[in-house]
């Protein structure tokens, strides 16, 4: 339900865009600042969450969690003014950003061995099915509106509802976290022994001998190295070789552009001519497109491996981001791209998703859990990961005003992004596959 929460809430906004253009009478620089704040949020919350969780829980972590998504979904779809709204943004992203550090941390503490990376994964399948509820419900809510945004609905306007229907998955999620049990190794941590075990005995079988495996975790607790940001220093760039490398796998991700299909599609299609409730499906299409490809990388990453599902993606993805950028280029003829080029735009904006999702979208998760030596791992990736929310801003706040400026050269400028992590994939990405952690240096 975290994952869910954090594709749902991070992509549900983009029902809402052009209704918050039209209600506040803002032009596309401000629009940006709203859209991309939450991304502020989603890194402080990022940042601490593992602080938190330390100090009172995994489970009262999510519960706090769950209560800020539902404090936002409500406050999003009743704001008064732009600066409350873009207030409540930052509360959702601060949840999103928990909910992004929690859910694999505690998949990862309680699931047992044999099936943990099975089980880890589906944070990810969470995610994609999140962001593509979202787009769903916010079609069936336009649709009920009468194709208009801003149409009325329950009393609010269409957008608002959207961003409000939040509160039911934020709820359900709140009341889970009372069914599961609480992470044996936080237990451990804070000398609940007892409840530890009974916990273990729980999750893992009655037939493992429970009083090695407690030993087993307190050891690797004891051993355990608290990174620091000072152990990344090294080198005559600030940070070592490797950091750099994960900071690039991290950059690259974001700016080939993939979160403008989530963020804003459906302003997007509805800028070259159509209409609302299309734009609306269209994204939704996206979405189910994107659990594809996620899905395609879940069975091969193991299979095919890191780096070589890393430059077919990176292909694709040049291919897709190329043929939109010349579909774009076209000028409209009556407020629309002509069909030829409408129609290549559309199938390449599926193309660049299907890429993204069976190859970046998964396998730069995968390797920034991987590649790090086990000394700097949890600061390095701490590290890799602000630099991916800090990408991700840096192109959500630049969207609006690029495509206002030359749509077709914003997608070259994706494009361009695209064709040099080929490169850099082959320079400096080192495969990982059937390799102990122990090795990674």
């Amino acid at each position: 339900m975290g994952g869910f929460l954090f594709g749902y809430d991070s992509s549900v906004i983009n029902g809402a865009v052009e209704a918050i253009r039209s209600r506040y009478g803002i032009g596309s620089a401000e629009l940006a600042q709203v859209i991309a704040i939450a991304l502020i949020g989603c890194a402080i919350g990022a940042a601490t969450a593992g602080r938190i969780a330390d100090r009172i829980g995994r489970i009262r972590c999510m519960r706090i969690a769950a209560t800020l998504f539902t404090i936002s979904a409500v406050g999003s779809a009743l704001p008064f003014a732009l600066w409350d709204l873009a207030f409540w943004r930052i509360v959702g992203g601060f949840a999103i950003g928990m909910a992004s550090v929690i859910g694999p941390a505690y998949i990862a503490e309680v699931a047992p061995p044999a099936y943990r990376g099975r089980l880890g994964s589906f944070q990810q399948a969470a995610i994609v099915v999140g962001i593509a509820i979202s787009q769903l419900v916010n079609w069936g809510l336009l649709n009920a509106a009468g194709g208009n945004q801003r149409g009325r609905l329950m009393g609010l306007e269409a957008w608002q509802v959207m961003l409000g229907v939040m509160v039911v998955p934020a709820v359900l999620y709140g009341l889970l976290s009372f069914a599961i049990p609480e992470s044996p190794r936080f237990l451990l941590s804070v000398g609940r022994r007892d409840r530890a075990r009974r916990i273990l005995a729980e999750v893992e079988g009655d037939h493992i001998d429970l009083d090695a495996r407690v030993a087993e975790i307190e050891t690797a607790m004891k051993r355990e190295h608290k990174s620091t940001f000072k152990d990344l220093l090294g080198g005559s760039f600030l940070f070592k070789r490797i950091v750099w490398i994960g900071i690039g796998l991290s950059a690259f991700q974001q700016f080939v552009g993939i979160n403008v299909a989530f963020y804003y599609s459906a302003t997007l299609w509805q800028s070259v001519g159509v209409n609302p409730t299309e734009s609306f499906l269209y994204s939704f299409t996206t979405s189910i497109i994107n659990i594809v490809g996620t899905v395609i990388a879940m069975i091969f990453v193991d299979r095919v491996g890191r780096k070589p599902l890393a430059l077919i993606g990176s292909c694709g993805m040049v291919v897709g981001l190329a043929l939109e950028a010349w579909a774009f280029s076209y000028p409209l003829v009556g407020g629309k791209l002509p069909a030829t080029q409408g129609w290549v735009a559309l199938i390449a904006a599926h193309v660049f998703v299907l890429f993204f999702a069976l190859s970046w979208g998964v396998v730069v998760w995968v390797l920034l859990g991987e590649m790090f030596p086990n000394k700097i791992r949890a600061a390095a990736l701490g590290v890799a990961a602000s630099a991916q929310w800090i990408a991700n801003w840096a192109i959500t706040a630049s969207f609006p005003s690029l495509a206002d400026w030359n749509l077709s050269w914003t997608y070259v400028i994706y494009t361009a992004f695209a064709a040099l992590s080929i490169p850099f994939v082959l320079k400096f990405v080192k495969e990982t596959k059937g390799k102990a952690l122990e090795e990674m240096g």
